[in-house]
This record gives C-alpha cells, structure tokens and sequence, in this order.
C-alpha cells in the first residue's frame, strides 16, 4: 500500500487550451500536468505524459449517461428528505402532499434527477426499522409518478428491503451512503434489478460517525475505500458504467478532513466514475461561514460548488436548486464567455 502512486489531474477550465491537452473525463475540464501522491515521499508536480496509460484512460474516458444524466454537463441532484429529522429540513417534507409540491418545484427550478430519503443520516442519528422507511418514501414516490414527474428518482437509503420497495414504486438510482457496508444484501439486489448506483464513503453508522474520526491520509484513505467498494459493485455484477462516487463530505469528518478532501477533488476522477457531491449546508459550511443556522448556509454552500465545477465534479447533491442553477449557469457562461 505505502509504495502506491496515485495521479490528480490539475484540472484547468481557461478557454485557453493548449493543443496537448488531456480532457477531463469527456467534460469540461482538461489537464496538462498532475500532482503526484504517495503515503511514502512528498508531492510533486509531473508532466500528464507521465501517467500510466491505463490511468490516464480512466481520468479522460467521457463518462456513460446514467438515468439519461449527462456527465458532459454539471447535474443537480435535489434533495427531498421525507423525514421528521433531517438535519436542515426535517418535517419540511414528511407529508405527502409537502414532498410531492416540492420535487414539482425542484423540476421547474432545474433539478436533473430527484433524491428521496426517508432516514435521517445526521451526527448522531439513530437507524429506523425499514417498515418505517418504507412507508415514507414509497407514498412520495408514487405521488411524484401520480403529478407527471418526468425526472429520475433516486433512493437515499442504506437498506435493501427500503430500495427495492422503492425500485418497484419507480425509483431509478439507489443513493447509499453507507457505500454499501450496512446491508450486505443491498449490493446483490441492485446487481440483479439492474439499477444504477451512488456509492459514498461513509463507513461508520451516523450514530458514531462523528465520534474523534481518525485517518492516516484522509485522501487516500478515502480513495482506496472506494476504489475496492467499486471493484466490488463491479464484482457484484454492477459495471462500472452504471456507478457514482461521492468522497462523503460530513460523513465521519472533521472540519480539516471535509476541507482537505475538497481542495483535491478531483483526484477521484481516477476512480473512472462521474463524482457526486454531497455539501449542501453541512456543518462545516455554518464553521468556517459563520452559519450556525442550515437555513442560511446556501451561499456557502454554492461557493463549495463552484470550487468544486473547477475540479470536474459532475453532480452536485443540494437543497437549495433555483439558487444552485442561477450560480451554476453564471459560472458556465462566464468561463465560456458566452451563453450556453
């Protein structure tokens, strides 16, 4: 382990491209150089011709679409938590017909997908029975299809019986947090109903999660977990082409770990997946902003966006959608100089 190498791309996003440039994974990014990392010997700065070929494909190679999202493009992930206790939203959404009004108004604010949840994973939540989740998620699912939602729907869930019940209710991605360590069966039911999958690192129950978190090189160790979770999906009869990855911000963090993950994103393009981020009024957002209520962590939590579209991250998980779009659209046109 200690004599890996790992590669991140230096993504660049200047209209100015030089003509040896390496795309970043068919988007908008590209790259001429990259840091190069070990857990043995400091950094250091190489030329992209240096990557092993192998490496290289998977940092450049376009990513598939996955339930039609175009990873070509930033994608906006809405958040509809149908919880009572969520950290920033809980009971906003538990009725029904109050989550049905607001994935209609995530679609016309410019969501590309939906992402339903219906157990709160906050520091120090506790697991709720799956009778229970089901019964939360299910309804809203089936109101979204009922009110002619056309976006696809993802289940945020660490459970197998809670995502199938929402796969056969119509939910097209399974969302897991746990990065499938929680439900030994979960990964098995995926491969065999054919959906695609979001694996994230967050390996410690959110009960304990943020209980003295501990790592040798938190970007390391984040990246192997889940390098062998997706060679895993993989063995489990889910291909590569079908998996998102998301580094886990907040999930089993500190501050400086969430901050460290996110100032070198973009070394998990060598995963080969599209990257998911999940930010969206974290903690950390209301520390280092001076945001103690969630409530008001929206401009904080467009500004981690941002940073993040400069390292080619391409699915953005968050609550506030109409803002997110503006800011997005905005950085689009102001990196391109024209409109989209």
């Amino acid at each position: 382990m200690s004599d890996t190498r790992y590669f991140r791309p230096i993504v660049q996003v200047d209209t100015a491209r030089p003509s040896d440039a390496f795309s970043l994974a068919g988007g908008w990014g590209w790259f001429t150089h990259v840091e190069l990392l070990s857990r043995s010997d400091v950094a250091r700065i190489v030329s992209a011709d240096h990557v092993p070929e192998a490496v290289l494909a998977r940092l450049c190679d376009r990513r598939p679409d996955i339930c039609g999202l175009d990873f070509a493009a930033p994608q906006m992930m809405g958040i509809l938590n149908a919880t009572p206790d969520s950290f920033s939203d809980g009971g906003k959404h538990a009725a029904v017909a109050d989550a049905c009004a607001a994935g209609l108004a995530m679609q016309a604010a410019g969501a590309n997908i939906l992402d339903i949840g219906g157990e709160s994973t906050r520091p120090g939540a506790e697991t709720i029975p799956n009778a229970e989740e089901i019964s939360r998620v299910t309804p809203v699912i089936d109101a979204l299809n009922a009110a002619g939602v056309s976006l696809p729907i993802s289940i945020d869930t660490r459970k197998s019986a809670v995502a199938a019940s929402a796969i056969s209710a119509g939910a097209a991605l399974v969302n897991d947090v746990s990065g499938f360590t929680h439900d030994p069966a979960l990964m098995a039911m995926c491969a065999a109903r054919q959906v695609p999958v979001c694996v994230t690192h967050g390996p410690q129950d959110p009960s304990v999660m943020q209980e003295d978190p501990r790592y040798d090189n938190v970007l390391l160790d984040v990246f192997d977990f889940l390098e062998k979770r997706i060679d895993e999906l993989e063995t489990a009869g889910i291909p590569r082409g079908r998996i998102i990855a998301d580094p886990g911000i907040g999930f089993g963090k500190t501050i400086d770990h969430n901050l460290a993950l996110l100032a070198r994103l973009s070394l998990f393009h060598g995963l080969g997946v599209p990257l998911l981020l999940g930010a969206s009024r974290k903690r950390f957002i209301g520390a280092v902003g001076g945001a103690p209520d969630p409530q008001d962590r929206a401009p904080g939590s467009i500004g981690v966006a941002l940073a993040a579209l400069n390292h080619g991250v391409q699915v953005f998980r968050v609550h506030d959608v109409a803002q997110t779009h503006q800011a997005i659209a905005l950085w689009q046109a102001a990196i391109r100089g024209e409109q989209s």
